[in-house]
């Protein structure tokens, strides 16, 4: 069974595991490797179980499935919490639990592919969330998440990155990139930033006014 490692104080990122498209077990593994708790959204459950990975937490409506514990009795102990309001998706249900618990750094995985529907659901909940938690999404294609208003990282030379804006995005000004901008703007359905790939081997530096901005570092 794969396991994660104790970490005291919530020093690493809590994991959610959502139910859309697996990804690799080598991704998988490495942010398992120090997450000090995983959840399950139910509707993945059987597939983890599958994986042999260690559960701490499944939450849920189980509306697929009413009667977790009898996948979960070679588990012990793992808490099961059922969540029935409609009105929030699992995933904003389990980020509210893990936020209740102190967890403000959270890994999701499994949250892209399959139905377009919750892929676009759950990149929305990454701008939900922005102001409340470090919340950062990966496949085995790319990792997603939302950037302060400055910001800076050392990037490989030709790394895909792409900027996708959630309404419009203001006073935008970048360095680094291959497609520079200089106080422009980007809007969804209008103009987004796709397809940008860092110039050179060092820092690209993004900055911008206004709106929600994500990143998404990509690869093929």
């Amino acid at each position: 069974m794969s396991s994660h490692h104790i970490v005291k104080d919530n020093q690493e990122p809590a994991l959610i595991i959502a139910n859309g498209e697996a990804c690799s077990m080598h991704l998988l593994n490495q942010l398992l490797e120090w997450s000090p708790v995983v959840m399950v959204l139910d509707g993945a459950l059987p597939r983890v179980i599958d994986l042999g990975i260690k559960i701490d937490i499944v939450l849920g409506d189980f509306d697929r499935e009413h009667e977790p514990e009898k996948f979960l009795a070679h588990q012990h102990p793992v808490e099961v919490i059922h969540t029935p309001d409609q009105n929030k998706t699992d995933l904003e249900k389990g980020i509210d639990l893990l936020l209740s618990r102190n967890h403000h750094a959270i890994n999701i995985v499994w949250a892209t592919g399959k139905r377009a529907d919750h892929t676009l659901n759950n990149l929305s909940t990454l701008a939900q969330y922005k102001d409340l938690a470090q919340l950062v999404m990966y496949d085995d294609y790319s990792k997603i998440f939302c950037l302060p208003k400055q910001f800076d990282k050392w990037y490989t030379a030709a790394t895909p990155i792409s900027l996708l804006p959630v309404g419009r995005v203001e006073g935008l000004v970048t360095s680094g990139l291959k497609y520079d901008l200089n106080n422009d703007f980007l809007e969804m359905g209008i103009r987004t930033g796709s397809s940008n790939e860092a110039m050179q081997d060092g820092t690209v530096k993004i900055a911008y006014q206004s709106g929600t901005l994500m990143l998404m570092e990509c690869h093929d």
